[in-house]
């Protein structure tokens, strides 16, 4: 069960996500990106959140610690954003925090190196969840403390806004040629072979307990919130077991300039330098 706690001090917003979260302060002392029930992507994306960043940090990967968070709506009389002062006054009660990470900066290939098998292990977990928000274009991860940390899981699982068509959607290969971490020529079998057999109905049925009902309630189709939950963990099931033999690795394209592995590498590459023999004393450090 995830952690209760409640805000008590609403800090700034985060324009930088579409859906306005905002750095709030809580009664535990921490310091949390909290994101919303009333936001225009709806509770949906807070599901996606808790069942995919707790997959993650249970199959090891670095996510940020999340936590029920209550939210008076008191909190916005005093926010002078029209924007976030409606944001705050239309998500009373549970919401989603995630621990901020003070000092972390956002992933540029450029800047830091991912060796094949932590890229391989990301790669082959957001096949898993079908992250479509990984791309080289918003990649979603934070370095801190030197480590690569993974955010932003709301929008994965497409499947769980069409229902109906959800074991089909499932069943679809994964199309890894635009994630951020491509270039660095992801290992893929060694990620299936270790992370595959983590992924038990167990583990799925453990994580899903964790989604509050209040999000769950009153879902088309469904006539119990368990039921529900229980269509969270079927494809996901099903998709550990055989997802990394349809992960696609195109070449790059003029729209995806780093979409392949290999990219990286050739412009990381040190200028060939011409040798040049000493012709005097000075030279030849005489």
């Amino acid at each position: 069960m995830l952690t209760e706690v409640t805000a008590t001090r609403y800090v700034t917003p985060l324009r930088e996500g579409g859906s306005l979260p905002g750095i709030v302060e809580a009664d535990d002392l921490g310091t949390y990106v909290m994101k919303f029930t009333g936001a225009g992507q709806g509770r949906k994306t807070l599901v996606a959140e808790v069942i995919c960043g707790e997959l993650g940090r249970r199959l090891g990967l670095r996510v940020p610690t999340l936590v029920r968070m209550q939210l008076d709506p008191v909190i916005g009389l005093s926010e002078p954003d029209q924007e976030v002062q409606e944001l705050l006054k239309a998500s009373g009660g549970l919401n989603l925090g995630m621990d901020y990470l003070p000092g972390s900066i956002g992933f540029d290939p450029l800047a830091y190196q991912v060796g094949p098998e932590e890229a391989g292990r990301v790669v082959w977990f957001d096949a898993v969840i079908n992250n479509v928000d990984r791309s080289w274009r918003n990649p979603n991860m934070l370095v801190w403390h030197g480590d690569l940390w993974l955010i932003d899981h709301g929008a994965t699982m497409i499947w769980h806004h069409n229902w109906p068509g959800a074991v089909a959607s499932a069943a679809k290969p994964y199309n890894a040629s635009d994630h951020a971490l491509a270039p660095f020529g992801p290992d893929l079998a060694s990620a299936a072979a270790e992370l595959a057999p983590l992924v038990t109905e167990e583990l799925l049925t453990a994580i899903a307990a964790d989604v509050p009902d209040e999000w769950l309630v009153d879902e088309p189709g469904f006539d119990s919130t368990d039921a529900l939950r229980r269509a969270y963990v079927e494809p996901l099931l099903a998709r550990a077991a055989t997802v990394h033999e349809r992960i696609v690795l195109d070449a790059p394209t003029k729209s995806r300039p780093s979409g392949a592995p290999g990219w990286l590498a050739a412009r990381l590459a040190p200028t060939p330098r011409t040798t040049r023999q000493p012709n005097n004393e000075k030279d030849s450090g005489q």
